[in-house]
């Protein structure tokens, strides 16, 4: 019978590298390896294999994925679109800080 800290680490989700998926999508999408071949190469299940086979086609096809992306344009996508939003938040706090500045009540406490 299994402990209960085997049972734990068995059932813990194994997580990837952008990178190694990229490359496992490749195997399929770009050097013609069918899903089991692949799978059995890099030890890893067909259901995660043809999830990301499938992302890097749809990415490559110009969508912007909601998970981080795969393709290197994508990643850089993302990368634009944080920061986007990073200096869009800072804005919306220098505007909501200048407004009270100019405030006749911030004036008037002085």
């Amino acid at each position: 019978m299994a402990t209960v800290e085997e049972v734990f680490m068995s059932k813990q989700r194994r997580s990837f590298s952008s990178d190694f998926k990229r490359e496992a999508a490749r195997l399929v999408v770009d050097q013609g390896y069918s899903v089991p071949e692949a799978c059995q190469s890099l030890g890893e299940g067909a259901t995660a294999l043809r999830r990301w086979g499938e992302q890097l086609r749809s990415e490559r096809g110009g969508r912007t994925p909601s998970n981080p992306a795969l393709a290197p344009e994508q990643q850089r996508i993302q990368e634009l679109e944080a920061r986007v939003k990073s200096l869009e938040q800072d804005k919306a706090i220098l505007k909501k800080a200048t407004a009270l500045l100019m405030s006749d009540d911030w004036k008037q406490s002085r």
